[in-house]
């Protein structure tokens, strides 16, 4: 009997592994998927992965990046993180196949917990996993989104176990997604998902309220909040890590209220409204949810030679070079800046969603419902501002997330869920054959009818005007033939869509009039899904987004300036002048760089940046230690006043506030004097004797531990070369701990006492250990509750 009752998760699990590696079958020839981030990823990761290969263990700091940076947020492993090992068995196949059965696999758990049929469940998970959305943040390398959104059914799973009353089930599956979907590491989708609970918590209360069983949803929603705590403080290093640097991140608040030009600016919490809300999604552009090229498909497309855009080129240009522009076409017309590809979640799995509206009854609907419609409306961000900037002013921690957009998540998980349960009520004897007709209607005159209207009047409904159209703009006609071929993708696209529609409702229709069975309906409509999604998905992330694992390992090759700079064995940073430096990781994967590739930078070194380097303020740069300006792969300078690792100045300046610091480095001859905020930091003494013969040296150095050599003949101010992080780097003078300064808006400064002395930083985050004590009582509690509950029920029963 257990044997039959486990049978079908090992088909599930089988028919998952089995897709998931088919889908992404390069990894069986052991290629490995090129990913943009990962890529960027690599280089600032590089002086982490020496360090723990070398001395195996944990840095948690880098300083190849960002003159230096805490690597929490990079990569890190924390003591008594049990729950990565778990992740691990689940994760077994080759990446990206691994994430790809992460969302088959938790889906179904999730229609497990809601009694659907495992048959039903296969076909629902695979209509999930499949979506547009969810393949395509593969080939940008958002693996930590990816991995985050694959336990997300896993944790409404145990949610809704604990609502049926299964309480024990719910308890453990609760607490044990819930660590893995923090462990995963993308606070925003996790941040997403907890919207989605919320409503569902709603929804539930509203339903006990009217039941009168309040007393109920207490005890559920009691156990409910006790699994999630256990879950997240599992995690508590990674947590109070992450928290402990969010304050110091572009995430945390600015003191500053002047812009780098000097104009009046107000104080943030988090990010700017406009880097919040740069991806928003255009109401109209929801539509491509279920018509995918409904906007002109991604930022670019590749467009055949019957294409309008390649017959004027054609004319004008020559065979070879329009079929070489024709491959990478300007073709969507949105107001987003970059769109990798459409976020089509299918057209039939839209139409099983509005079937589900019309038959399914009860709270599950009114929640996925809700949960949609709250889902689209916040992804179209500065679209629809009076509901947006309410949520980034006054809903806590909405302001530290930026892409609007990706709150569509939560659709991608509740239109296909609601799908589902449609069907299970379809193929339910409890419904008449009546409702069902009539759901069928309803269902395809809102799909059917919004792809047939698109289809027969959408050319004439939009201007089809891009924002990059100007790049065409040296031959006129051929933006007529791009918005031209645009009308063509949607006018193809809607009809497909409408015949997709009319395949499943007229398949369905069959099944209700006798002449199709069951499992011939599952088969087919699970073949047309897969035929719908995967045919999107694979113009967007395909074989050749693969190559060899060597390539993958090591992105990166020396250019003749690196070798050339690398030639120099001193300590110092590089500027590469060539890229966008804050926006860059492949110079950290050669170098100690200024620059880096980090969404949560450090808030000042970026203020810093903005205000002083992108006006090329030399002595910044030279404070920095910036010995050397690489111009381009051949060409690099060496700047011969670079200040050093170390430096003592003549005096300090004291200001009163963060703005009057970042403007004293306008004109500070960073050599000889430095700035400090007095109202944080107080000296005694803000002037020094000159000491022509006083030495300050780097003797040592590694990620966690920088030692200095000193000789004066009176005390003097020292200045380092290194980001000011007071939660965790330490001074010491002759092994005796000493205060030290923030100096200069970023860098450390201290006083030195005269004579010979050894000055010493260490990196000890306490945070650390805090953490991992935490955590290990939490795993405690995940076992012993448990346990505990079962022994206790057997004893009673």
């Amino acid at each position: 009997m257990n044997l039959k009752k486990f049978l079908p998760f090992a088909i599930a699990i089988i028919v998952f592994a089995i897709a998931s590696v088919l889908y992404f079958n390069p990894v069986l020839s052991g290629k490995q998927i090129k990913q943009s981030d990962i890529t960027q990823f690599i280089g600032m990761s590089k002086d982490v992965k020496e360090y723990r290969a070398e001395k195996g263990e944990e840095p948690y700091w880098l300083d190849n990046a960002f003159s230096g940076m805490p690597a929490y947020q990079v990569s890190a492993y924390y003591p008594n993180d049990f729950v990565r090992y778990i992740d691990k068995a689940i994760r077994f196949l080759p990446r990206p196949a691994d994430y790809l059965f992460l969302y088959f696999l938790s889906f179904f758990l999730l229609l497990t917990a809601l009694k659907v049929d495992w048959k039903l469940a296969v076909l629902g998970s695979l209509s999930f996993g499949f979506s547009t959305y969810l393949i395509i943040i593969f080939g940008a390398g958002h693996n930590a989104k990816a991995h985050a959104i694959g336990y997300m059914p896993m944790v409404v799973a145990g949610v809704i176990y604990i609502f049926r009353k299964r309480y024990l089930l719910g308890f453990v599956l609760t607490a044990l997604a819930m660590a893995l979907e923090v462990y995963s590491n993308h606070p925003q989708m996790t941040y997403y998902l907890g919207f989605c609970l919320l409503i569902l918590a709603i929804v539930e209360f509203v339903e006990a309220f009217k039941a009168k069983t309040l007393p109920i949803f207490f005890k559920q929603a009691a156990i409910l909040v006790a699994a999630m705590l256990i879950g997240i403080g599992a995690n508590s290093t990674r947590l109070l890590a992450m928290k402990e640097y969010a304050d110091y991140s572009t995430r945390g608040k600015s003191e500053l209220t002047i812009t780098p030009d000097g104009m009046p600016k107000e104080k943030s919490s988090g990010l700017d409204k406009e880097y919040i809300t740069e991806y928003s999604y255009g109401i109209a552009e929801t539509f491509n949810l279920m018509i995918p090229r409904f906007m002109g498909g991604g930022t670019v497309e590749e467009l055949g030679e019957s294409s309008n855009f390649y017959q004027v080129l054609e004319q004008n240009a020559g065979r070879s070079v329009a079929k070489d522009y024709s491959s990478q076409v300007l073709t969507y017309w949105g107001k987003q800046p970059i769109v990798e590809a459409p976020a089509y979640i299918g057209v039939i799995v839209f139409f099983l969603f509005f079937l589900g509206i019309f038959l399914v009854k009860g709270r599950l609907k009114y929640w996925l419902v809700a949960a949609t419609i709250f889902s689209i409306v916040l992804s179209w961000g500065k679209n629809f501002s009076i509901i947006t900037n309410f949520f980034i002013d006054y809903v806590p921690l909405y302001n530290k997330f930026r892409a609007v957009s990706s709150i569509q998540v939560i659709a991608e998980l509740c239109v296909p869920l609601l799908g589902v349960l449609a069907l299970k009520e379809f193929f339910s004897s409890e419904n008449s054959s009546e409702e069902k007709e009539n759901a069928i209607k309803k269902a395809f005159y809102i799909v059917g009818g919004i792809s047939l209207l698109f289809l027969l009047f959408g050319a004439s409904l939009f201007a089809f005007e891009g924002l990059r159209d100007a790049q065409y703009q040296q031959l006129p006609e051929l933006i007529d033939a791009l918005i031209a071929d645009r009308k063509s993708m949607l006018f193809n696209d809607s009809l497909r869509s409408l015949l997709l529609v009319l395949a499943v409702a007229g398949m369905l229709w069959a099944y209700l009039k006798g002449k199709l069975k069951q499992v011939s309906v599952l088969i087919v409509l699970g073949g047309l899904i897969i035929f719908d999604l995967v045919s999107i998905d694979a113009n967007y992330v395909n074989k050749e987004d693969f190559t060899s694992a060597r390539r993958v390992q090591k992105p990166f090759t020396a250019t003749k300036a690196d070798i050339e700079i690398l030639k120099d064995k001193e300590y110092y940073r590089v500027v590469n002048f060539s890229v966008s430096p804050m926006q860059d990781g492949r110079t950290s994967y050669f170098h100690n760089s200024i620059g880096g590739y980090h969404a949560a930078k450090m808030k000042r070194y970026q203020e810093l940046f903005d205000y002083q380097i992108a006006k090329n303020n030399m002595e910044v740069l030279n404070m920095l230690n910036t010995k050397y300006f690489i111009i381009s792969d051949e060409q690099f300078q060496e700047n011969p006043k670079a200040n050093g690792n170390a430096w003592f100045v003549n005096s300090l300046k004291e200001v009163n506030s963060a703005n009057e610091e970042i403007v004293t480095l306008d004109s500070l001859n960073t050599k000889l004097e430095a700035v400090i905020n007095s109202k944080e930091f107080k000296v005694e003494v803000d002037t020094f004797q000159k000491d022509s013969t006083a030495t300050i040296s780097l003797v040592k150095k590694d990620l966690t531990e920088l030692v200095y050599e000193s000789n004066t003949n009176s005390n003097q101010f020292a200045v380092f070369s290194e980001i000011y992080y007071k939660d965790g780097w330490n001074a010491y003078i002759d092994g005796k701990s000493v205060p030290y300064y923030r100096i200069n808006y970023v860098l450390r400064g201290m006083e030195v006492p005269k004579g010979k002395h050894t000055i010493t930083f260490k990196y000890e985050p306490r945070v650390i250990k805090r953490g991992s004590l935490l955590s290990l009582f939490c795993y405690a509690l995940l076992l012993i509750i448990p346990i505990g509950w079962f022994v206790i029920k057997r004893k009673k029963n």
